[in-house]
């Protein structure tokens, strides 16, 4: 195992996993964002028949 670190520099590997995690963990954030079901922040959008039942008051 030893003798990976002498072919690669260790900072660079480190650097390298740290972006490439930070990335992926982004990603998957924005993914669930933009689904009805995970999104934390606006909460589900109104369903299409939701928004049929909602009418107006007649006078």
């Amino acid at each position: 195992m030893w003798r990976i670190w002498l072919i690669f520099d260790p900072r660079r590997v480190l650097v390298a996993l740290a972006t490439f995690l930070l990335v992926l963990a982004l990603l998957i954030h924005f993914i669930l964002l933009s689904t009805d079901r995970f999104n934390w922040l606006d909460g589900p959008r109104p369903t299409v028949a939701a928004a049929q039942n909602t009418a107006l008051p007649s006078r």
